[in-house]
């Protein structure tokens, strides 16, 4: 991407999080992922305006900023992909066996099948069992619509290729595309000022207490970035839930525990440790928090003064806001993986060279937080700040296109010198994409399992 598409796609995600653009950012490195998509483009752009809102932060709460910050262009497209390197143990398959493209009667539909209940609900639809030539038969006897919205009502996940001319008159489509990338408002004020015993150097977000109901992968990102500056993030999952071929990968500076919402104990522990945090991050389905007794006012009214940063996969508006999905389905949906694929004159749909539109949108979410912290420091009041996987991926599509034959080679990541002695061996992390004088990205914790710790702050 040129220098001016860079500024073009920076300053749109900065005016949707009501941010000016006065820092001065400086970017480096020049290498591109290989994508007819400005995929590295848009990986500096979501890691600069994260910069920019921390150093607003900064400046809000110590009265000078931190000066200029830099972006590398290129670790900030490892970034995007996966930023530890094992020493002496691998990690887990990132997909599972069933999961992925098939050919239907009519065009090409992906399976989202890593998580157990989702695999079972596409083989309960296909009425086969899990053997691979099986469900590739199987799908060639459905049109690739009726099979998505077939595996969808079942409960599962799964999406048909349309082309970026198709999704922009969908319907939900249209509504993405009138929707900002991030929409936000004020809400009540607090009881009492937000401590923020962060110097300006350093850990700016140190006392920050984020309470994170994410999962793969945009708001794990997001909560990553927020412990890298400091903030005391607690993720809680659900009994028996795991993700484990990205825990390693996300859960870097984290605790986590698990709770039951559906218990009674459980409900009150998550409202006391509710009633104390500054930040909730969470990726539930619209109006899934209010059948567990937390919707909207009884969060406000919990926690007077919460940053609240809410994800969805398909948009806040329109016939899908419930719709499950995850990166790879909003990329056959929204026209990325069709274009690819004409484009490079490929026999099968082309995804993205990395899960690009959760990182982008993790990176927002971070911003977002960060921003909606320095209104609250500043004003005394909350804030609600709303994105989804879609509306992303129409940043990037907005964006243009490139062609990747003559892209250059991204470098070599530099590894940080550091051991991070995680649970499951020794590793290192691709050095952070970002620096904001002295206050660098820097984890107090190695990464740890699931459940690993006990709900409190």
């Amino acid at each position: 991407m040129s220098s001016d598409r860079l500024r073009d796609v920076q300053a749109a995600v900065l005016a949707s999080l009501g941010v000016d653009g006065g820092s001065p950012v400086r970017v480096v490195g020049g290498g591109s992922l290989p994508s007819v998509f400005r995929v590295s483009d848009l990986a500096a752009s979501c890691v600069a305006a994260a910069g920019i809102c921390l150093n607003r932060l900064i400046v809000a709460v110590h009265g000078s900023g931190s000066g200029v910050i830099e972006v590398d262009r290129d670790l900030a497209s490892h970034w995007f992909g996966i930023s530890i390197r094992p020493i002496g143990w691998e990690l887990p398959r990132a997909w599972d066996a069933i999961g992925g493209d098939y050919e239907a009667s009519d065009g090409w539909v992906r399976l989202h099948t890593n998580a157990s209940h989702h695999r079972a609900a596409a083989l309960r639809v296909l009425d086969v069992g899990e053997d691979k030539d099986d469900v590739t038969a199987a799908v060639r006897r459905w049109t690739a619509h009726e099979l998505a919205e077939a595996v969808m009502q079942a409960g599962g996940v799964a999406a048909a290729m349309l082309s970026i001319a198709d999704w922009r008159r969908h319907p939900q489509g249209r509504s993405v595309q009138a929707e900002p990338v991030v929409s936000h408002e004020q809400t009540g004020r607090a009881l009492a000022p937000l401590e923020l015993s962060g110097p300006a150097r350093g850990r700016p977000l140190a006392g920050v207490r984020v309470l994170d109901l994410t999962r793969v992968l945009a708001g794990p990102v997001a909560t990553r970035l927020l412990a890298g500056w400091g903030a005391n993030v607690l993720r809680i999952d659900p009994p028996e839930w795991d993700e484990p071929a990205v825990i390693p990968e996300i859960m870097l500076g984290k605790r986590s525990a698990r709770l039951d919402l559906t218990v009674a104990d459980d409900r009150n522990r998550f409202t006391e440790l509710l009633s104390r945090a500054d930040v909730l991050v969470h990726g539930y389905r619209p109006g899934a928090l209010d059948g567990l007794g937390f919707d909207q006012r009884a969060r406000d009214e919990i926690r007077p003064g919460l940053v609240d940063v809410a994800l969805n996969a398909y948009g806040w508006t329109g016939p899908w806001t419930q719709r499950r999905g995850f990166d790879s389905l909003v990329q056959m949906n929204s026209g990325i993986a069709e274009h690819a694929m004409r484009a490079c004159g490929s026999a099968r749909p082309k995804p993205l060279p990395v899960q690009a539109i959760d990182h982008a949108t993790g990176y927002l979410m971070g911003a977002s937080a960060i921003t909606g912290i320095t209104a609250r420091y500043e004003t005394g009041r909350g804030s609600r700040w709303r994105l989804s996987l879609a509306r992303t991926a129409q940043l990037l599509i907005d964006a243009g296109q490139q062609d990747p034959k003559h892209a250059t080679k991204l470098n070599e990541p530099a590894l940080t010198t550091e051991i991070e002695e995680t649970a499951w061996g020794p590793a290192r992390r691709i050095r952070p994409p970002i620096t904001i004088d002295e206050a660098p990205l820097n984890w107090d914790r190695p990464a740890r399992p699931l459940g690993a710790d006990t709900a409190t702050w």
